[in-house]
């Protein structure tokens, strides 16, 4: 540090002492590397740097590298992690010195140091937020429990030949991975040490997937090194972790979840960092797991929006794992039924390798696809009317029931989530009265308060605010409320025709199990999503209502499956839309039986349609690559948002040194809150000269206290 850098540094770091003479009281220094090197927890970017603080002589055996401290900061104790010690300081001045060491383990390790600050870096956010998401919580009893005596991972023998738990001969007839034709030098590379990277796309089959992810993380593990696998969602890691169990054996690899609870959850991620363990499998917080000697990093399915963390800076697990393994030289797998447009980027640019099947035993294990347009005609028998199916839909459904289970997949989830006057067909909007806003909680008071306020509609009283949140039913026989206020509105009338009547403008998953009940009176009902997701079902015959991503794995695999309402899922104004949408129907059509019948009501002439009936993700993927490049999109370029106020993003904006080649698109409003967006969009090869550029600016606005956030996004998901 310099001698400007003292407006930064703690109160009593730049005070000097009250008397030069008087030392009395002063900490005595530790005998070697005195000096503490400490990332402070705080979140403004113009303080993300290290900090020198003293190490006094008390604290010389527990002051480590990578163990938490507190230190004064600013006259406030405040949380820090040491990240190294040296002999001197560059600061002239006297040295604060640490309050406490929190805890003697190190959780800080050298390598998730150095990934921290380059996932900082490229996200235009600070080291801080970073450490935030790598690092649990702590958890004292967890961490002083003595570690249990099994045997280190390094070590671990594999399974006896012949006992439950042995593992498939991974480069035999039996591997998952034999149906690929690279698939098994993919492995012998893993095993070898070398470090392949493969973009994957895997076969049609309920958990074929997992399978294949363990016996990867299998070779790994007996070439010397560890392994760490990310998943979307826990219905995914539950597969992942039986697979690991059968392939490994008991006690070689553990799970991460957010929802095992704070305590298990770091028992298991010590485990990790203490090399009991050198194999991790879960959701995106598993990316920063500190496996030692680590060899493979593997992702399934990274088009799911759950791979994008929602907190600052917003890292998306694809890019953390690819930084990961460059700067560790570790192998990379990229897998999905589906493939996104950034994975085929990497084909492209040959950062990577296709690991695909051959067409015959695509079609050999894939569904047999039917497409039915919107308009086609429905069954004339009352069943079909009911359930609101064109006719091949419910043939699929009756002729799939004589033999299993069949999946029906609804893109809304709800009842009703939207409605509309049966007479003129406008929509059903909610109608506030001021009277009526004094008694809603404060956020939803806030929120009535908050869409286009002074528009008076049709028909309705002077003095009336418009809250003109969407109306929705939740269930057959419940009074249509306001999907933002949470108003009833039991007295609905439409204001341009003036009609009581109302009629479903989308149909959400409830509903349509309603009605299918209905239409199959003796087959047994079964939903899942938002409210309850399951893993599996049985065998049995039985329909099977889900969302999209949470449908349950069928044993044997579905007998047929249909996919409803393409329009809802194409029709979105998203980037990546078509993207989307492949994915989803991809993932649900894979967990069929092979042959068995899938009608998705589309129009054929959809290209999205079209990879779904050839089974062909790979030429999607490459024609929405080149569109995009066309239109400068991510991939093909680097693309940031800034989000705020009007005038702050404005002001923002003007003030921001951006490379010479940066385009501005906008800023244009997100909403009627008065909030606006601004893009900004570099070459691929600019991508970290922006998000320095960006960082800085931020850095500047947060040293002036400017009251107004802009929120950054470096390659956000969500581009409308």
């Amino acid at each position: 540090m310099t001698d400007s850098d003292d407006a930064l540094l703690p109160l009593d770091a730049v005070r000097p002492p009250a008397s030069s003479k008087d030392t009395k009281g002063a900490p005595v220094p530790a005998p070697e590397r005195p000096v503490a090197r400490v990332a402070v927890d705080s979140p403004l970017p113009h303080l993300d740097r290290p900090f020198d603080y003293l190490v006094p002589a008390s604290m010389h055996e527990t002051a480590e590298a990578g163990v938490r401290v507190r230190v004064r900061f600013a006259g406030k104790l405040v949380d820090g992690f040491l990240l190294e010690r040296v002999s001197e300081s560059d600061h002239e001045g006297r040295l604060t010195p640490l309050e406490r060491v929190v805890s003697a383990e190190r959780v800080l390790t050298p390598e998730i140091a150095g990934l921290a600050r380059a996932v900082a870096d490229r996200y235009a956010g600070t080291l801080t937020d970073v450490l935030r998401l790598a690092i649990p919580p702590r958890h004292a009893k967890a961490e002083s429990e003595a570690p249990k005596p099994d045997k280190p991972a390094a070590a671990a023998e594999p399974p006896e030949p012949g006992g439950a738990s042995e593992a498939p001969a991974t480069g035999g007839s039996e591997s998952a991975w034999d149906a690929y034709p690279t698939g098994s030098s993919f492995l012998d590379a893993l095993r070898k040490g070398r470090a392949p990277r493969a973009v994957w796309s895997a076969l049609p089959g309920g958990g074929g997937w997992a399978r294949a992810m363990a016996e990867a993380v299998r070779a790994t593990l007996d070439g010397g090194r560890g392994a760490v696998v990310v998943v979307p969602d826990g219905k995914d890691v539950a597969l992942a972790d039986g697979e690991l169990e059968r392939v490994l054996g008991p006690g070689r690899h553990v799970a991460l979840t957010a929802d095992l609870g704070p305590a298990e959850r770091y028992r298991r991620w010590l485990k990790v960092l203490r090399g009991q363990v050198r194999a991790v499998a879960g959701t995106r917080a598993a990316m920063f797991s500190p496996v030692a000697e680590l060899g493979l990093v593997a992702i399934w399915d990274d088009g799911d929006d759950l791979h994008a963390e929602r907190l600052a800076p917003y890292p998306h697990a694809r890019e953390v794992l690819g930084l990961r393994a460059l700067r560790t030289g570790a192998a990379m797998l990229i897998g999905g039924y589906a493939r996104t447009a950034e994975a085929t980027q990497l084909i492209a640019g040959r950062w990577a390798r296709p690991i695909v099947a051959a067409r015959t035993t695509i079609r050999s294990l894939a569904p047999r696809v039917r497409p039915a347009g919107e308009d086609a005609e429905l069954a004339k028998d009352q069943a079909a009317r009911q359930a609101r199916l064109p006719s091949i839909a419910w043939r699929a459904l009756r002729q799939g029931l004589e033999s299993g289970p069949v999946l029906v997949q609804v893109p809304r989830r709800g009842y009703l989530p939207a409605l509309a006057c049966q007479h003129c067909r406008a929509p059903a909007r909610c109608v506030l009265p001021p009277t009526r806003t004094a008694g809603l909680a404060p956020h939803l008071r806030a929120q009535a308060g908050g869409h286009a306020t002074t528009t008076i509609p049709l028909g309705a009283a002077p003095g009336e605010l418009l809250c003109h949140g969407p109306l929705a039913l939740r269930g057959g026989h419940a009074a249509p409320y306001c999907r933002w206020c949470g108003r009833i509105d039991a007295d609905w009338r439409c204001p341009s025709c003036g009609s009581p009547r109302m009629r479903a403008v989308v149909t959400g998953a409830r509903r349509t199990a309603e009605e299918l009940g209905r239409a199959f009176p003796s087959v047994s009902v079964r939903t899942s999503g938002r409210d309850g997701v399951l893993a599996t079902v049985p065998s049995t015959r039985a329909l099977v209502v889900a969302t999209p991503g949470a449908e349950p794995v069928a044993d044997g695999g579905y007998a047929a499956a249909v996919l409803l309402d393409a329009w809802a899922l194409l029709g979105r104004a998203d980037l990546r839309a078509a993207e989307e949408t492949v994915r989803r129907w991809m993932n649900a059509a894979a967990l069929l039986r092979p042959a068995a019948e899938l009608v998705v009501l589309g129009d054929a002439a959809l290209p999205a349609v079209q990879a779904l009936l050839r089974w062909d993700p790979v030429t999607h993927a490459e024609r929405e690559l080149g569109d995009r490049a066309e239109l400068g999109f991510p991939p093909a370029v680097r693309m940031a948002t800034l989000t705020g106020a009007a005038s702050a993003v404005r002001q923002m904006l003007d003030e921001v040194r951006l490379p010479p080649d940066a385009q501005v698109l906008g800023p244009v409003p997100v909403d009627e809150s008065g909030q606006e967006r601004a893009m900004i969009r570099v070459r691929r090869g600019g991508g970290a000269a922006l998000a320095a550029a960006l960082k800085g600016a931020s850095g500047v606005r947060a040293a002036r206290k400017t009251p107004d956030v802009v929120r950054v996004s470096v390659d956000p998901l969500d581009l409308i």
